[in-house]
């Protein structure tokens, strides 16, 4: 861990479709934002470590990585990053989507991240996100993704799971934007939003 006691973090959550990667992305393509999504933190993972090897346990047997786990890779993944100095938790925000997953996951992350807001992506407008996860899907030749059975229960997960999130984080940290909006708007709310904080005016007074 750095020496900096926690990380001044941005969550992005919304339902599946809701355009939490897209956001998440070209935030981390500013200067003073670095990205991660959970599934860079699988896709990167050595399978030779210890670590690793529990992960593959679980996978192969089509199992879900158990929460705990799961943070633990998360953190020797940012662990890297800081060390490499490819992350510098002194000048950046740190920018997750897809962890946590769920509130178990945020407890255990609680002493890793400072939270300062939770960007929720909100669209109520069901139709449109599976309309979005279809077009991607086909685009991506993930055929089975397209199926409507596959994104109901996608959205049925992310109520259980993933929406509890919003409440287990105080309400002034949660910034709800209208993620029907184009994706250049949704980032324009964002960044005004993250524009007010003190911990942004302060990172300006700094010579970097």
């Amino acid at each position: 861990m750095s020496e900096f006691p926690r990380f001044r973090t941005f969550l992005i959550l919304g339902a599946p479709g809701s355009g939490k990667g897209t956001q998440g992305k070209v935030l981390g393509s500013i200067p003073r934002f670095h990205h991660l999504a959970c599934g860079d933190v699988f896709r990167s993972l050595d399978t030779r470590t210890a670590l690793g090897q529990k992960f593959v346990e679980y996978s192969s047997r089509g199992e879900l990585v158990p929460d705990d786990l799961t943070v633990q890779l998360w953190r020797a993944n940012i662990n890297q990053r800081v060390d490499g100095h490819v992350f510098k938790p002194e000048i950046d925000f740190l920018v997750l989507d897809g962890i946590p997953r769920n509130v178990e996951q945020a407890k255990y992350m609680e002493k890793d991240i400072e939270v300062l807001k939770v960007f929720h992506l909100s669209c109520p407008d069901r139709t449109e996100l599976a309309r979005r996860l279809r077009k991607r899907a086909l685009k991506d030749n993930r055929f089975d993704d397209a199926n409507e059975a596959v994104i109901q229960q996608r959205f049925a997960t992310y109520e259980a799971e993933t929406k509890p999130i919003l409440e287990y984080y105080s309400d002034d940290r949660i910034v709800d934007i209208d993620a029907s909006q184009p994706p250049a708007k949704v980032l324009y709310d964002i960044l005004g939003s993250i524009m007010k904080l003190d911990a942004w005016h302060d990172l300006e007074k700094m010579k970097i």
